[in-house]
């Protein structure tokens, strides 16, 4: 599997790792959900969405637990730039 090629997982020390690695933090969309808040991942050159609220891992991880989430992550472009290309989505069965 190339670098350019989507990955999936559920692994949470490798979803942390490529996070930080990006310069990324765990985040979630304020007065979302169910009272936990839908889970994003916030990269500080991304524009100021003030509807973003930073959360601990811990917070994260329990909530991506709960929702059977995995991080679907890019790590490099097509060119061989660094990607923060990232999207939660429901695990597959």
């Amino acid at each position: 599997m190339s670098e350019t090629e989507s990955k999936q997982t559920t692994d949470h020390d490798e979803i942390r790792n490529w996070v930080e690695e990006n310069d990324g933090q765990s985040a979630k969309v304020e007065g979302t959900g169910d009272g936990g808040g839908l889970l994003r991942i916030e990269f500080p050159d991304a524009g100021n969405d003030e509807s973003l609220e930073e959360i601990s891992w811990d917070e994260f991880f329990e909530t991506f637990e709960e929702n059977d989430l995995a991080l679907v992550y890019q790590e490099e472009t097509e060119g061989g730039g660094e990607s923060r290309f990232s999207k939660l989505v429901s695990r597959e069965e």
